[in-house]
């Protein structure tokens, strides 16, 4: 995947750069697949702010993404590759032998025309997905479920690729691109390969008002804020913050602080920690 750079007529498109969006295949989406997203701008039940900085943004239609492993055995072919704006991968659109359509997950060397299956048992080829102890150790998957039959929970944002480093049954290892290695049951289902769109994090988003289209609202730094909203604020000119580490408006470590349960369940199913 390429990424294209504009000329710096101004200076929000100094440096800005954009995915190359030329190897999609269709521009609207499947009408039957599609369903309308509904904003809450960071607001909960209560019609409370509990995320900030959400709101606006450009109006979006929620794409029905479903799992290869949901029709064992039967054969699909790709019909289009397209873009996603939920998500950031692209997805394809695939027809099964019987007429019926879906969306799945788009692999890196996708084409129209391929063929993809899945099975307890398959080809390893790019996009086929079958159980994980069927998978040769060493090959790269993505799309990996946590628990049989619960659907693909790692693995699934653009460029990411997990990789079977070991087989211990009823166990394998999986290795993920942070670094973590954990065990996971190998009755799971996985896609091979990687997923699409992988220079997506080398974009570079230019301009506030970018950002804004994706519907994410500015932040104000703590330090400029009255000491009553914030444990940075107060204080005359260009003060440090004046505490040991930076925390958050609620007084919790905002920087290197640990956020996972401690005794959390999957804790036993993890060997080696991410960086």
């Amino acid at each position: 995947m390429a990424i294209i750079k504009v000329n710096p007529t101004t200076s929000g498109r100094r440096g800005m750069s954009f995915t190359d969006y030329s190897v999609l295949t269709r521009k609207k989406p499947e009408k039957s697949l599609t369903r309308i997203l509904k904003k809450n701008s960071g607001r909960d039940i209560t019609g409370q702010i509990s995320v900030r900085h959400q709101g606006g943004g450009s109006k979006r239609m929620y794409r029905i993404i479903t799992s290869l492993s949901a029709n064992l055995g039967k054969k699909a072919k790709v019909e289009s590759l397209e873009y996603d704006p939920n998500r950031s991968a692209f997805i394809t659109l695939i027809s099964y032998e019987d007429g019926v359509k879906a969306y799945i997950l788009a692999w890196e060397g996708i084409k129209v025309g391929d063929t993809v299956t899945s099975a307890e048992k398959a080809e390893v080829n790019l996009g086929n997905r079958m159980r994980l102890k069927n998978i040769p150790a060493g090959t790269g998957i993505f799309d990996i479920e946590i628990q049989p039959g619960q659907g693909g929970k790692l693995v699934k944002s653009a460029g990411g690729q997990g990789f079977i480093v070991a087989k211990d049954s009823p166990h394998i290892h999986l290795k993920m691109a942070s670094g973590e290695v954990r065990r996971i049951n190998e009755n799971c289902f996985a896609s091979i390969g990687q997923v699409s769109n992988n220079t997506n994090s080398f974009v570079k988003i230019g301009k506030a008002g970018r950002n804004r289209w994706k519907g994410i609202r500015p932040s104000v730094r703590g330090k400029v804020m009255d000491p009553s909203s914030h444990p940075h604020g107060g204080g005359e000119g260009n003060n440090p913050i004046g505490l040991k580490y930076p925390k958050t408006p609620w007084g919790k470590i905002a920087i290197g602080g640990k956020t996972r349960k401690k005794k959390k369940y999957s804790d036993k199913m993890i060997i080696k920690r991410r960086k």
